[in-house]
């Protein structure tokens, strides 16, 4: 027969054992912190020459890329001939307007650089209360004009 001393270092082990499990610390086989990425890394300090120039050269490339995704002057204008020549009437005004079939029309003409602006979803973002459910154009390209 166990003395009183066992039982209770029994009790106690088997409390530790149980309150460790349901508070989620050390459960055995769960490693999924292991498999998040690390996002964070040290800049390079004064003295580390090569890694300070490895930083401004994926810096570099970096930003040129991000400048080729951008549109230049001409495509920027051939994006606005084709969006007035594609625009649907009747005018609000002075505003010309497109519907999202023409819309879709002008994104196939537009180049491979706008393809991203011309989704249902930019079309929606856009469209207000006009009743032939119609976008301005104006808006649609200042918005190009702010994201690109």
């Amino acid at each position: 027969k166990k003395s009183e001393q066992e039982l209770k270092d029994e009790e106690m082990e088997l409390f530790t054992k149980y309150y460790v499990e349901w508070k989620g610390g050390r459960k055995s086989g769960s490693t999924s912190y292991t498999n998040i990425p690390r996002f964070y890394y040290r800049l390079p300090a004064e003295d580390e020459v090569l890694l300070q120039k490895l930083r401004e050269e994926s810096r570099a490339v970096f930003l040129q890329r991000k400048s080729r995704e951008l549109l230049d002057n001409e495509e920027l204008q051939n994006l606005w001939f084709l969006l007035d020549k594609h625009q649907t009437s009747p005018m609000i005004g002075e505003e010309a307007m497109i519907n999202y079939e023409n819309f879709l029309k002008v994104g196939e003409k537009a180049g491979p650089k706008c393809k991203q602006f011309f989704t249902a979803k930019i079309f929606a973002k856009l469209l207000h209360n006009d009743p032939y459910g119609r976008i301005s154009i104006m808006q649609f390209f200042n918005y190009v004009m702010r994201k690109g």
